[in-house]
């Protein structure tokens, strides 16, 4: 269900959604079958983030600048509004202050306005990309994006490796500071997730909530809920959670030095894992190795399919993807795992994307200089078509649904539209 403080559409924000489910509305979909491939249009960008749509037939992509931060110099962003079709910019921004370099994040609001995050800067814009208000940040380092609450606030932080993190809540309207800033236990590289008016924040070695109380008008930390998830472990930090039921999906071993791709960037010596933590019994966590080999590392979340019960992770730096089929136990918060399909030598890191009408699990899969997007069956694996982007990079931020069964793949010097070409008839 999609949070009430965005505006209503297929792809809202990255993730479609705080929860970060990464799933298309169920009336969508490629069906790809009958000798159907994939075709693809693309254009060059600089740094693209993701695209987000908002009324019928708009899309908006998000993108910033990056050499200006090899010189120390602060960097920009810009959002422009592109033909669903030809990709072509039909408007666009003026440059977005930003300063330190980080994808940011973009959203359409409920109240109609879109909402962008980048560097310490937060802007907010109307839908022909006219600037309405900005708000300097008050750490001098860059935020990684958003999440808005159900009762439309804005909450940010800084991604921060060795100080603790720092939540600020701007008001949509004013977008002004909406209460005292929260400060974190601990640093958090990954992105915040959230359902209704709580906050989940994923910090170096724990995972902790924040709800908004309307009484006091802040947000407080939940004092009955934590998970310690490198407890016990030699991983390194985990990134973005997905939030499923009564469960939160992520993976550990973050830290990596990529710089064109993921491929051999593990700093970690120990296998990444995939990790579940109950949100409603704080000892109940388990975690499971994705591919088991060493140095094993990613940049991004799992991906839940809710209705098949099926969990998707990755191990980048040594391209494996890997689903399981996810059981309930009884009388216990945790679940067991059924190995489904295991895809070794494939090249996935970014954010994905899911079908769930039609099982298409969209994926990126790299090897050195050619970055490729494939649709996979997700309860076999089976592989129903690729095609290239035409990116040099690996891909590692996010894709999203499009308007015409189609989707939008941003793989930092590209953006690339994935369609369906029909089979041809032999008479």
């Amino acid at each position: 269900m999609q949070s009430s403080g965005y505006f209503e559409s297929p792809w809202p924000s990255e993730d479609a959604g705080p929860a970060r489910l990464q799933a298309a509305p169920a009336n969508s979909g490629l069906n790809l079958k009958d000798g159907a491939s994939l075709q693809a249009r693309s254009r060059r960008t600089q740094m693209s983030t993701m695209t987000v749509l908002g009324a019928p037939g708009e899309v908006f992509l998000l993108t910033h600048s990056v050499l200006r931060s090899h010189l120390g110099l602060p960097t920009t962003a810009t959002v422009s509004l592109i033909d669903p079709i030809t990709l072509k910019t039909i408007r666009k921004s003026i440059p977005l202050k930003g300063g330190p370099m980080w994808p940011g994040g973009m959203a359409v609001h409920a109240n109609g306005s879109l909402v962008v995050v980048y560097g310490r800067y937060a802007h907010k814009l109307d839908r022909q990309c006219n600037v309405l208000k900005s708000y300097l940040l008050p750490i001098h380092e860059a935020y990684n994006s958003f999440v808005v609450l159900n009762n439309g606030l804005i909450v940010t932080k800084n991604l921060s490796r060795t100080t603790h993190a720092q939540l600020t809540t701007l008001n949509p309207d004013n977008f002004k500071s909406a209460c005292n800033d929260v400060i974190c236990p601990e640093a958090s590289i990954a992105r915040l997730s959230a359902v209704g008016n709580t906050v989940y924040v994923v910090g170096v070695t724990r995972v902790w909530r924040y709800h908004w109380d309307d009484t006091s008008q802040r947000l407080i930390r939940d004092p009955k809920w934590q998970c310690h998830y490198l407890q016990g472990a030699s991983q390194t930090y985990g990134w973005d959670m997905v939030i499923e039921g009564d469960n939160g999906w992520l993976m550990d071993n973050g830290q990596h030095n990529y710089l064109l791709s993921m491929l051999g960037a593990g700093q970690n010596k120990e296998p990444n894992r995939l990790i579940r933590v109950s949100l409603n019994q704080t000892d109940s966590l388990q975690a499971w190795p994705v591919s088991g080999l060493p140095f094993g590392s990613i940049t991004n979340p799992p991906l839940v399919d809710i209705e098949r019960r099926i969990v998707v992770g990755f191990d980048s730096a040594n391209r494996h993807l890997k689903a399981w089929r996810i059981h309930s136990l009884p009388h216990t918060s945790d679940v067991q795992l059924e190995a489904l399909w295991h895809l070794p030598e494939m090249g996935a890191a970014s954010h994905m994307l899911l079908f769930p009408s039609t099982g298409e699990l969209c994926v990126n899969d790299y090897k050195r200089f050619n970055e490729q997007v494939v649709v996979l069956d997700i309860e076999t694996g089976q592989e129903k078509s690729r095609v290239n982007t035409g990116g040099h990079m690996q891909g590692v931020v996010f894709p999203s649904a499009g308007w015409h069964n189609d989707f939008y793949w941003c793989s930092m010097d590209r953006l690339t539209r994935v369609f369906k070409t029909e089979a041809t008839k032999s008479t």
